[in-house]
């Protein structure tokens, strides 16, 4: 993740609430019930970032832009919400994780660890929801590096690419 990425999603999650209603719709009409309920329990500043992800996925890929990748690029955060922790403890997990390396961090039974890991577990969140193969995969492989997605390589990179990592 770059710097500048984590600044402007630092400032963005500091003016609260969601998407506007007509994003909250659009959204709706991507989503299978399972996972609607699941973007809707994540905090404002994670939806507004995940709209506007599916938004230049959606631009980027046209009719290639399928229901199941957009639910991925609205999706592929949703592990963040198990953690609880709001800005102020996201960004100790992240200075966190880059300082003591990501595997030291991932195992530890804390909000710290569940944040960290919130690629694995929102893939399982994902799986529970009934979401497409796809979608669960790219929820687990948004980190990994690019020699390791299973994601079509077009789709991932347009996912990767609008999520400005």
């Amino acid at each position: 993740m770059s710097a500048a990425h984590l600044v402007r999603r630092f400032l963005g999650s500091l003016r609260p609430g969601g998407p506007p209603k007509g994003e909250v719709a659009w959204v709706g009409a991507q989503l299978l019930p399972g996972e609607r309920a699941l973007w809707e329990a994540m905090p404002g500043p994670d939806r507004r970032h995940s709209a506007l992800v599916a938004r230049r996925v959606e631009a980027a890929l046209g009719a290639e832009a399928t229901r199941p990748v957009l639910a991925a690029a609205l999706l592929h955060d949703v592990g963040k919400a198990t953690s609880g922790l709001r800005t102020p403890g996201r960004v100790v997990a992240t200075l966190t994780a880059g300082i003591l390396g990501r595997e030291r961090v991932v195992g530890w039974d804390s909000a710290i660890g569940r944040y960290v890991r919130h690629d694995v577990d929102g893939a399982r969140l994902l799986e529970g929801a009934g979401s497409d193969p796809l979608t669960v995969a790219w929820a687990r492989e948004h980190h990994q590096p690019a020699s390791t997605w299973t994601v079509p390589a077009p789709l991932a990179a347009a996912l990767k690419a609008a999520d400005d990592d």
